[in-house]
């Protein structure tokens, strides 16, 4: 895969990942999760802007940099599974395993596309995008076994 074509499959993962949050947003009636989804949405459309971005300097051989304000991967509190309430149900369930699926399909791609580039800079983008998809699925993978753990008892059975 060139560079072009990995950066044009980083824009489409990106702008699906905001299409599906914001989706998720308007879905959910518990206001802590519409909060969590809907900061997601922005970062994912941040993510895009950066990939935009660098592909506009490649496809027209600019030299590349990372002017961008890459910092150190945020920890937002929104994704605490304390702020999660117990009338969470079966719908935040799956939109949270759709996420952690969708973060992990990302964080493999980041990852294998920075190993590949030979552009500094886009090596530099690729693992830091790795490095922020890894930061959401950590956080989601927590809130997911939470609400699974909730959606257990609420169905009157609980894992052995």
């Amino acid at each position: 895969m060139t560079e072009l074509q990995a950066l044009k499959t980083a824009i489409l993962n990106e702008a699906e990942g905001y299409q599906f949050y914001n989706l998720a947003a308007m879905r959910t009636a518990d206001s802590e999760v519409k909060d969590a989804f809907l900061h997601l949405a922005k970062e994912e459309q941040q993510h895009e802007s950066w990939l935009r971005k660098m592909y506009k300097e490649l496809s027209d051989k600019q030299d590349t940099s990372l002017d961008i304000e890459v910092t150190d991967v945020p920890s937002p509190q929104i994704f605490r599974y304390d702020k999660v309430g117990p009338e969470s149900g079966s719908l935040e369930i799956s939109v949270y395993k759709i996420g952690i699926l969708m973060e992990m399909a990302s964080l493999k791609f980041y990852r294998e596309a920075a190993e590949q580039t030979t552009t500094p800079a886009l090596k530099k983008l690729f693992s830091h995008l790795a490095d922020w998809e890894g930061s959401h699925l950590e956080s989601l993978e927590k809130i997911y076994d939470v609400l699974k753990e909730e959606w257990w008892d609420k169905q009157g059975f609980s894992p052995s």
